[in-house]
């Protein structure tokens, strides 16, 4: 008995070449139409964020962009909801700690 099929051969899927975005200066590998919540998990990454107050990780929890847990600096952009924001080429993520706005604090 042959295993079973992966969901892309299922649907016969031909997906484009994946490319690459950097985590905290680690090279990672996302798929075109992927979020960044899903090209960090896929990566083995379960958190990208530390809470205002205790420091606390952080990741992807809802993942419809209802939680606001999964925030992220993407391209130098703090708050960015790493569940809705889809991964492009060259993307540079980095761990958002707290508010993601530090060098603004007085």
């Amino acid at each position: 008995m042959s295993p079973d099929p992966s969901p892309q051969a299922l649907v016969r899927a031909e997906p484009e070449a994946s490319f690459e975005v950097t985590f905290d200066g680690r090279p990672l590998t996302a798929l075109p139409g992927q979020s960044l919540a899903a090209a960090l998990w896929a990566a083995g990454i379960l958190a990208w964020r530390t809470t205002r107050g205790s420091g606390a990780p952080r990741g992807a929890f809802c993942g419809i962009g209802a939680c606001y847990d999964c925030l992220l600096t993407v391209n130098g952009r703090p708050n960015q909801r790493a569940c809705l924001v889809p991964a492009r080429p060259g993307d540079i993520l980095t761990t958002q700690e707290g508010t993601g706005h530090a060098d603004l604090a007085v």
